[in-house]
């Protein structure tokens, strides 16, 4: 039993049973005066807050919910509100007779309007207080009222909502809204309940059911509420409108009006019979009464059936009569009173089948499970046994039949059933299997009649397993009438969801506080913040911790709600029966492994329908699987051969839980420092601490035995499972979930990924699953990179910054890996061609700036290219490459102006490349005393040397000086003197103007500069006595000054060569400067070498005139020979050519004599 009788109330515990009670009301003031033991509740309905509550006085009793009082308790309280007594007409007779009192509450929230039948009149009044409504109108010899469509929540567009009303030998559809409308009547006398599907409605009278097509007027009978009566017009269809047609057999399914829906249909179980054969079954059959011979039509209540005589149409008086100005619309005709039911006996026994179905009539039930089926009861007698059927819209019997132990008092169903769809559900709360509540009475152990209600399925072939709830206070003795049960089962109007504080108490979430100190600021604050929040997980249960009902018991002065029982508290009882039966710390054996298993399998298939059911199965599921999942690691610290199969199992269950993945993996060695709890901690619900508790202690092995074994995969698999969920936001503490997950999975690959041998050309597995990770982003971006760091992975970490985008990263680890740091596994094979790439397909300014220097200063000729690539996305202006790599990576200046100026073939950056040797050589001489002193020995060192000696730039070249300035002022000397031929220009005033301050120690240059500005005097001075180059000012005055100081494999020959007059004047300057050389022996033998070399460029008379007289001949000897013979030479030619010359004047003037003799004479005449 899920409710325990004796007492005033439940006793509060979860039980095993199918449903439990839950107490709404208590010591309920059915009556104003003070002995109440005549008033019974007689009707229960629930509106909202408002409770209303029916007794057998003709009072409603109007209770009005509040907030709890104190607020932590989560039981609702009703408070009585007001008394209302219902209008009703009072007739009296010459025969004693007890009124029903309040018989049917029936309450419309769609148009906030009640009709409540009270004594056979009904009446209307207004939500939520009751006033009257429809000026006072009332519906007198009223015997039930209700039809709501059950298939719908509103009738149609303008609002109004349909009922049925029963009066008289009618049934009458009427339209509430603002007003009450008649729609239409129906032939059906005597009616006592009714039940509506869309136009279709089962009725019944006092002896039979039938079928109504409200639309179309048609009727349906079907068998008898007794089966000891026999009803001859089952199946037969019949014309109920104005005009009936005769119909004397039932009509096939194609002659009916309308069709049945046979969508729903298919939806019942297919079995099938007739009517008559079926009902026949149940008992003996008696003829039917004539409509003439019924009993007064109503609702068969053990009131009705105690009544003796009939009410007096003359004697009555009407309570709270509707004024004259109501409208007539549903208010009945006068006509003759109904005759009275027969006379109640005090028992059925010993009394013949036909006696019994004329003096005590069985109470007709009408329900509907699903939108095509009815469900009525039928049986024999009150205390025998009854039967319910189920019929589809046509008629026709489907689905199996269910066995009561006793003829039902009262009928509830609930659920949607098992075998229909959504679709069909009233609402997305409603329960997915399908129960039946039918109430009555059976003796208990004290040998007395105790009210209750019995529970079995009605959407199984069998029924089910049945169940027995008892209602407290309703036991009575045997002896005692019927009438006088005092008990009863409704369904109302209102779901509310009734309190279980068992819920909460597994569900509601708690902290799970690990070994290590948490990342709250303060002990204080952590307090503080928990206590907030346990606060607020206290509500939370509080509101967690209940479920849906719509159906209540009473008996006495209280009332109950019928609740289910919560699965999580059956489920959990279970597991820790399993659990107890291990020791603690020791693994489970296989069998207990398989009925922990075979908990979590019987849940599959079931789909929660509310957030308790949503919590209470994850809840199982996660307790479960947590519990195969510790043990598991328990196993494999002492068993090494673990079928691969319940690493499956314990895997899939984990996923299917959806536990958070840090309570496992705090289980885990090594993966448990990868928790991270967060700032507010780790919440999970409050029954698997217990679970956590019980292994947490016991795990005592090292993360290396258990690497042995399947479990790293597994949890590889686990966490690469929750990893695709990232994004959703029913994740609690996504943040740190996805933290742990990822650097618990990025461990475990690291830890494989060292035991495992990998080259960069051929990765291992493993290997390219820690790529794939990285690659794809990692949520514990911080301890990823510690990891990484710690595991030597260089360059899978440059990897893992790539997928956040993080290109400075990514180049300062490329650069570690480069400059030599260690690189477990390798992977960057050409580095420098890599950062090349990366800087070229990158936008950031900056980071070119910075990396493109850096491999500029590393490999000035791949750097260069960063800056020169046309496909590159950050383009640089060429002034502020310049400036950028002269200030970062000087030496890669000169390449990347070289590319402009010759690979491009941009000869105004000339300038540029000039100047920046000029800013890299004088600011050095402007500041060091030192480069000065080296330019000066240098000049001097040269001049010491003795003849033959280089060229200068020789010197320079082979004597080098490890110095960036100098190395500079070397590419200056070569640019400046004409190695790139006679296209290439510069600014020779802007250049001598800022050397002119450096004029001493910029010899070779002021030399050039003088050369270029024709000032070829003062460059033959420098060069013969400044640096005592002679070779070079020999050069110079071949090539006129343009092309010097350029290495042997230049261009030179691209320069143009000045005529021999000019070379002449230049070599006349230089003999004059060779003549004022210093030291004589070097005069001598430089004038005689400068003679004897290059005497054709000289005239004798001009050189003998500058020669010294006091130099002997023999010094010039080799010049005089010289010029002597190319005098006589020169002489021999003039000559030679005279004599050529008068030869060929001698031929012309023959060849002219003999043109004319050729010609002869012509005479002109004179004019």
């Amino acid at each position: 039993m899920a409710g325990e009788e004796g007492g005033s109330g439940v006793v509060h515990h979860v039980d095993t049973g199918s449903y439990v009670l839950r107490p709404l009301v208590q010591d309920i003031p059915l009556s104003a005066e003070e002995h109440t033991s005549e008033a019974r509740i007689t009707s229960v309905e629930l509106c909202d807050d408002n409770l209303y509550i029916g007794t057998s006085q003709a009072e409603i009793l109007h209770f009005v919910s509040i907030p709890s009082d104190p607020p932590d308790e989560s039981q609702e309280q009703y408070i009585f509100a007001s008394r209302l007594q219902p209008a009703y007409a009072v007739q009296t007779t010459s025969q004693s007779r007890t009124l029903p009192g309040v018989q049917t509450i029936l309450v419309l929230p769609t148009v906030q309007k009640a009709c409540i039948l009270c004594n056979g009149t009904l009446s209307f009044y207004s939500l939520p207080e009751l006033s009257p409504a429809f000026n006072n109108i009332t519906v007198p010899n009223c015997t039930w009222v209700g039809g709501i469509d059950l298939s719908t929540t509103l009738d149609d567009e303008d609002g109004g909502v349909s009922i049925m009303i029963c009066v008289r030998s009618r049934v009458r559809l009427v339209k509430i809204r603002d007003e009450a409308r008649q729609v239409r009547d129906i032939k059906f006398p005597g009616c006592l309940k009714a039940l509506r599907r869309r136009n279709f409605a089962c009725v019944a009278d006092e002896h039979a059911y039938a079928l109504l097509d409200v639309e179309n007027q048609q009727k349906i009978s079907l068998f008898p509420i007794s089966s000891l009566n026999e009803n001859s017009s089952a199946g037969k269809v019949e014309n109920i409108s104005s005009n009936p047609e005769p119909n004397n057999g039932r009509s096939s399914n194609l002659s009916r009006p309308v069709s049945r829906g046979s969508d729903l249909d298919s939806k019942s179980h297919g079995r099938s019979s007739s009517l008559g054969a079926f009902v026949g079954g149940l008992g003996r059959r008696q003829g039917s009464p004539q409509p003439g011979e019924q009993g007064m039509p109503g609702t068969i209540t053990p009131e009705q059936l105690s009544r003796a005589t009939s009410p007096s149409q003359g004697s009555s008086h009407i309570r709270n009569v509707s004024t004259p100005e109501a409208p007539n619309l549903i208010s009945s005709t006068p006509e003759k009173a109904l005759p009275l039911p027969p006379p109640r006996v005090d028992s059925l026994r010993g009394h013949s089948p036909a006696r019994l179905a004329t003096q005590m009539p069985l109470a007709p039930h009408i329900s509907s499970p699903t939108p095509g089926e009815f469900m009525l009861t039928t049986g024999t007698g009150i205390r025998e046994p009854g039967v319910g059927i189920f019929v589809n819209l046509d008629g026709d019997v489907v689905r199996g039949t269910l066995q009561f132990d006793q003829y039902p008092r009262a009928v509830v169903l609930e659920g949607a059933g098992i075998d229909t769809d959504s679709s069909v559900r009233s609402s997305p709360s409603e329960e997915r299997e399908g129960f039946v509540l039918a109430s009555m009475s059976r003796l208990n152990e004290r040998r007395q009649q105790q009210g209750g209600f019995e529970v079995q399925r009605w959407d199984l072939e069998n029924g089910g397993v049945k169940e027995w709830v008892a209602i407290p206070d309703s036991d009575h003795e045997v002896e005692e009438p019927y009438a006088q049960e005092s008990y009863g089962l409704q369904s109302v109007n209102t779901i509310v969801k009734v309190p279980f504080p068992e819920i909460g108490t597994l569900l509601r979430s708690c902290r799970l506080k690990l070994s290590r100190d948490s990342t709250m600021r303060g002990q204080e604050a952590l307090e503080d913040w928990e206590k907030r929040r346990n606060d607020e997980e206290i509500n939370f249960a509080r509101r967690l911790s209940g479920r849906n009902s719509r159906t209540v018991v009473w008996s006495g002065q209280s009332i109950w709600w019928v609740v289910r029982t919560p699965l999580v508290a059956k489920l959990n009882n279970t597991i820790e029966e399993v659990v107890k039966k291990v020791p603690k710390g020791e693994a489970f054996s296989e069998l207990t492994r398989s009925e922990i298993i075979q908990i979590i399998n019987g849940l599959r298939g079931i789909e929660a329908s509310s957030e308790t059911e949503f919590l209470s199965l994850e809840f199982i599921r996660q307790k479960s699987s947590l519990i195969l999942f510790a043990d598991l690691i328990v196993r494999s610290s002492s068993l090494p051969n673990i079928g691969s199969s319940d690493f499956r199992i314990t895997e899939g269950l984990l996923t299917e839980g959806g536990i958070d993945p840090r309570v496992p993996l705090s289980l885990v060695p090594l993966l448990n420092e990868e928790v991270i709890e967060g700032q507010r901690g780790i919440w999970i619900h409050s029954g698997l601490l217990s679970v956590i508790e019980r292994y947490r202690s016991k795990i005592r092995k090292p993360f290396e035995e258990l690497r042995t074994t399947d479990l790293p995969n597994l949890l590889k698999r686990y966490l690469g499972s929750w990893r695709q969920r990232k994004g959703f936001g029913s994740i609690a503490d996504e943040k740190e979930v996805f933290q742990t997950v990822d650097a618990a999975l990025l461990r475990i690959l690291l830890e494989q990924d060292a035991e495992e041998p990998s080259r960069p050309s051929k990765p291992s597995p493993t290997r390219i699953e820690l790529y794939a990770i990285v690659d794809s982003g990692v949520d514990c971006f911080e301890r990823a990179i510690s990891l990484l760091e710690k595991y030597k992975q260089l360059y899978i970490l440059s990897r893992l910054y790539q997928s956040r985008r993080m290109a400075r990263k990514v180049l300062e680890t490329w650069k570690r890996i480069i400059e030599g740091e260690r690189d477990e596994g390798g992977g960057l094979s050409d580095g420098e061609h890599e950062v090349r790439k990366y800087l070229v397909n990158i936008k950031d300014t900056s980071l070119v700036d910075d990396y493109g220097t850096w491999l500029a200063r590393r490999n000035p000729a791949l750097g260069v290219q960063v800056f020169t690539n046309d496909s590159s996305r950050v383009k640089w202006e060429p002034r502020q490459a310049v400036m950028l790599l002269r200030r970062k990576a000087p030496e890669a200046v000169k390449v990347y102006l070289e590319h402009l100026v010759f690979g491009k073939k941009n000869i105004q950056y000339a300038n540029d490349l000039i100047s920046y040797y000029l800013d890299s050589v004088l600011s050095v001489l402007g500041s060091s005393e030192e480069a000065r002193a080296i330019l000066a020995q240098s000049y001097e060192s040269y001049r010491a040397l003795h003849p033959p000696k280089p060229t200068y730039r020789q010197f320079i070249i082979e004597n080098d000086v490890p110095l960036s300035w100098w190395h500079d002022r070397l590419r200056l000397l070569e640019l400046i003197g004409g190695t790139h031929g006679s296209d290439f220009s510069y600014d020779i005033g802007q250049v001598l103007t800022r050397i002119e301050p450096f004029e001493e120690d910029l010899v070779p240059e002021s030399i050039i500069l003088d050369g270029r500005q024709g000032r070829h005097k003062q460059a033959l001075r420098l060069l013969t006595h400044g640096l005592g180059d002679y070779h070079t000012a020999i050069n110079y005055c071949l090539l006129g000054g343009a092309s010097i100081f350029h290495p042997t494999s230049g261009s030179a020959s691209t320069v143009a060569t000045p005529t021999q007059e000019e070379q002449a004047v230049l070599f006349g300057y230089l003999l004059t400067e060779f003549l004022r050389i210093e030291d004589v022996s070097d005069r001598l033998e430089r004038t005689s070498e400068l003679l004897e070399r290059f005497g054709a460029w000289y005239n004798v008379r001009d050189v003998l005139e500058l020669l010294p007289e006091s130099w002997s001949v023999k010094l010039v000897s080799g010049f005089l020979v010289s010029s002597f013979r190319r005098l006589t030479h020169e002489r021999n030619e003039a000559v030679i050519t005279k004599a050529l010359s008068g030869a060929e004047n001698l031929q012309i003037a023959s060849a002219f004599v003999e043109k004319c003799t050729a010609i002869g004479p012509h005479r002109e005449d004179a004019p």
